[in-house]
């Protein structure tokens, strides 16, 4: 018989398909007590996956209420400068923790900020290489995807964050860049990746996080500062500290 977790129907998993197929059969149980209810990692991943899901749901007050219970163990702090979110980082690492930057597959418009995700990182090289070694998390030159980074972890994230995904009034809204310009995403099934895309970023840190949302340019249509702004601003209402 096949036993599965009946877990895997929340919404976050994104696993219809695959679970209706597998339903249909009959040797297959859902089973719920195959659910892990606390975290294998820790308590403190478990706050931090109740955050960020109610973070990416919209439900502002639930993530402000979750953020209050875990920031004095897990710091997250936001920024729209990048040299001081890599500061932030050096400065709460400690020994041989591991430290890196990430960002969408999606995040077409860091490249002024000298990240561009177009460029293939080695995940060998970047997970395990020593501090010395420019191909490493730890020189915060290379940005990993959700691709590289999934099932993985760091102690230490930078979350670098584009206007592919941003928050709009009371909502998210999903764009892909298409030659010159954002353009919406519409199919419903792309929206999640994306969505999951960034759960995937906001989740990889073992001990703290830092965002970095740009600025933003006026004279540069592709990177107009209203694409970042108001997820800047949900982002500390939200209650997550500015780095100034």
């Amino acid at each position: 018989h096949m036993y599965i977790s009946s877990r895997l129907t929340d919404s976050e998993y994104a696993a219809g398909k695959a679970l209706e197929s597998v339903r249909r059969r009959q040797d297959a149980h859902l089973d719920d007590c195959l659910h892990l209810a606390v975290s294998m990692r820790s308590f403190r991943a478990e706050n931090v996956s109740a955050f960020v899901k109610a973070l990416l749901d919209c439900e502002k007050q639930q993530a402000r209420e979750v953020f209050a219970k875990f920031i004095d163990r897990y710091p997250i702090a936001v920024t729209r400068d990048l040299n001081l979110a890599k500061k932030w980082i050096k400065a709460h690492a400690r020994g041989t923790e591991r430290f890196g930057m990430v960002a969408s597959s999606k995040a077409q418009r860091l490249k002024p900020h000298a990240i561009d995700i177009r460029v293939d990182i080695d995940p060998v090289h970047w997970f395990l290489n020593a501090k010395e070694d420019t191909r490493s998390s730890y020189y915060l030159e290379d940005a990993a995807t959700e691709f590289q980074v999934q099932g993985l972890e760091l102690d230490w994230a930078c979350v670098t964050w584009d206007g592919d995904f941003r928050f709009n009034n009371s909502e998210w809204s999903y764009h892909d860049f298409r030659g010159d310009r954002w353009t919406n995403i519409s199919n419903p099934q792309n929206r999640v990746y994306l969505r999951n895309a960034y759960r995937v970023l906001l989740t990889r840190a073992r001990q703290g996080m830092v965002v970095f949302v740009p600025q933003g340019e006026s004279s540069d249509p592709t990177r107009s500062p209203a694409y970042y702004d108001s997820t800047f601003n949900y982002l500390t209402e939200v209650g997550i500290p500015v780095l100034k």
